[in-house]
């Protein structure tokens, strides 16, 4: 009898630690799915992430590849029209904008009505919180 008692403390032991494994996962889980970042105030990159796929149509998100639109990372705090290798319209590239929050939230809202002209032809993000999370993503690409 004395040696089965560590045997089932043992089990009692292992079940306890599987038990707070899986509870601790399915808290995990529940915060993930709420838009919960581990910093208090950061972005959601995920959904972020996922904003920007309307926008991936025409831009990549990675450094030196062309689409129909130039390459938006390590844009955001740059002058506008920088890509090089690039044909900007004569619009952008005389606009003299940076691309900063406040200049995208802008320009994403309504690409015609910031720079008249300009060759983009997607008509704009009206929704303030996805141009929020379409901005968090370009920023992250720095």
């Amino acid at each position: 009898m004395g040696q089965d008692m560590p045997a089932r403390n043992t089990r009692s032991l292992l079940r306890l630690a599987i038990a707070g494994t899986g509870a601790a996962g399915a808290l995990l889980f529940a915060v993930a799915g709420t838009g919960v970042t581990a910093q208090k105030g950061a972005p959601d990159l995920v959904k972020a992430r996922t904003a920007f796929q309307a926008c991936a149509a025409c831009h990549a998100d990675k450094p030196g590849v062309k689409r129909l639109g130039p390459s938006l990372a390590g844009m955001y705090g740059k002058p506008a029209a920088q890509v090089q290798g690039f044909a900007y319209s004569p619009a952008l590239a005389k606009a003299k904008l940076r691309w900063d929050r406040k200049t995208l939230d802008r320009f994403i809202a309504s690409p015609k009505a910031v720079v008249p002209g300009n060759r983009m032809a997607y008509p704009g993000v009206s929704d303030p919180a996805k141009r929020a999370a379409i901005i968090d993503y370009i920023e992250s690409l720095r």
